[in-house]
C-alpha cells in the first residue's frame, strides 16, 4: 500500500512542480531565464513527470496570457463568471487550449512573443502513443503494488491530473478565499498556507504582479515552495531570475 501512496504523492506534487515552474512561471511569465540546452532538460523532465498529462508549454503558455489580458471577460478562456459549472468550464478550457497547441487558430502576436515552442518533442509528447505509454505504466505500477481495492480508486486521478490542478486554481481560486488587493477580476488567495499548489493558490498575489517569481511573501504566511526552489536553483546557475527590480509589498500587520 505504501507504494502506492508514495507514487502518488510524488506524481502530484512532481507534476505540480513543472507545471508551475515551467509551464507557469517560465512559458508564460519568464520570471526567469535558462540556456536553450537546460530548457529543452526541463521539457523533457516536463514530458517525464507530467506523462499521460503533458502539457504543451507553447499551448499553455498562451493561453495563459489571454487569460491574464482578459481575466473574467467574455473573452477570458476560463472563468467561474461566464460558466456555470467547473465541468464546462473546464471543456472550454480543453478546447481553447488544444486549438492553441495544434495552432487551429491565430493568436496575437503579445501572446506567443517568447513563449517556447520545441514542435517536434510537443508533437511527440502529445501523442496518443506517449499518453498511452505512460498510462500502461500507472496501470502497471497498480497492478504490482494494490493490496486493497479502495487504492485502485486512486488511479484515474493520475490520468486527469494536470486538469484537476487547473481546475482547482481557475475555478476555486476566483471563487473562494481572501484578498490581499484590489484588481479588476474575482482573483482570490485560496489557501492561507499553500501545502497542496505549491504557490499557485496564492492567485490574488499573481493577478496583482503576474511577472513576480514568487507568489506568496504578502503575509507572513504565504511560502511559496516553488519560489524556494527557484531561488536554489538561480544561486546554483540553473536559472537566472528576472533582473527586475524587486517588487516590495506591504506586509500585512494582521494574520489572515
Amino acid at each position: 500500500m505504501k507504494e502506492i501512496l508514495i507514487f502518488f504523492v510524488a506524481h502530484w506534487y512532481l507534476s505540480l512542480f513543472f507545471q508551475t515552474f515551467f509551464l507557469h512561471r517560465y512559458a508564460a511569465h519568464k520570471a526567469y531565464t535558462m540556456s536553450p540546452f537546460m530548457e529543452k532538460v526541463v521539457y523533457v523532465l516536463t514530458w517525464i513527470f507530467q506523462g499521460s498529462n503533458y502539457l504543451s508549454p507553447y499551448g499553455y503558455g498562451v493561453m495563459h496570457r489571454m487569460h491574464h489580458a482578459f481575466a473574467d471577460t467574455e473573452n477570458d478562456p476560463h472563468s467561474p463568471k461566464y460558466d456555470e459549472t467547473i465541468w464546462k468550464m473546464m471543456w472550454k478550457t480543453k478546447t481553447v487550449y488544444s486549438d492553441i497547441a495544434n495552432k487551429r487558430i491565430q493568436v496575437e502576436k503579445r501572446f506567443t512573443e517568447g513563449v517556447p515552442d520545441w514542435i517536434s518533442f510537443d508533437k511527440f509528447a502529445r501523442s496518443w502513443p506517449s499518453r498511452v505509454f505512460w498510462g500502461g505504466l500507472y496501470v502497471a505500477f497498480y497492478a504490482q503494488f494494490a493490496t486493497t481495492w479502495w487504492l485502485w480508486l486512486l488511479l484515474p486521478i493520475h490520468f486527469l491530473m494536470s486538469p484537476i490542478h487547473g481546475a482547482i486554481i481557475n475555478w476555486f481560486a476566483h471563487k473562494y478565499g481572501y484578498r490581499n488587493f484590489e484588481v479588476g477580476d474575482t482573483s482570490v488567495n485560496f489557501l492561507p498556507v499553500d501545502f497542496l499548489m505549491m504557490g499557485e493558490s496564492y492567485h490574488n498575489n499573481h493577478h496583482k504582479y503576474g511577472s513576480r517569481p514568487n507568489f506568496g511573501g504578502v503575509r507572513w504566511h504565504e511560502i511559496d515552495p516553488t519560489y524556494v526552489v527557484m531561488r536554489i536553483l538561480d544561486k546554483v546557475g540553473v536559472i537566472k531570475l528576472a533582473n527586475q527590480k524587486e517588487i516590495v509589498l506591504e506586509r500585512f500587520k494582521k494574520a489572515a
